[in-house]
């Protein structure tokens, strides 16, 4: 078993809170990440996928074309978008970036196994001492 990881970069803002929350509730609970005007983060995003190597073309994924999956399927739709009210399949969720790794491995998984390999981990770097890695609902 090979595991093999493509990185990704977008910038993006949100803002942590619930909106059945009063705005005294959020900021004392999620501090400034619940600031009414936002904040951003230039997020990294690790794909890690894993399985054999195909004998024909010594690759496990042709990353040309996992990255173009990632591409389409992600970063088109988060790079320089506000994560709470532009990104379709974050709708109705806390932007966190726990959340957000849950909803880029769902946007992703199907589509690698289609290339032939089988998604691993999905890890989300959103500062130098923040990040996240989630291996699916059966790691």
């Amino acid at each position: 078993m090979i595991y093999l990881t493509r990185r990704e970069r977008f910038n993006a803002a949100h803002k942590l809170y619930k909106e059945e929350w009063s705005e005294e509730e959020n900021l004392a609970f999620f501090g400034g990440c619940a600031n009414p005007n936002w904040h951003g983060h230039n997020y990294e995003l690790f794909v890690t996928v894993k399985g054999e190597i195909n004998p024909e073309t010594g690759f496990v994924v042709d990353l040309k074309k996992l990255s173009k999956l990632i591409n389409d399927k992600i970063i088109a739709k988060v790079d320089h978008k506000n994560l709470n009210l532009d990104v379709p399949f974050l709708q109705g969720m806390i932007a966190s970036t726990e959340n957000l790794a849950v909803a880029v491995w769902n946007e992703l998984e199907k589509d690698i196994a289609e290339l032939g390999a089988q998604l691993h981990c999905i890890e989300i770097k959103e500062t130098e001492n923040n990040t996240v890695k989630y291996y699916g609902q059966n790691p």
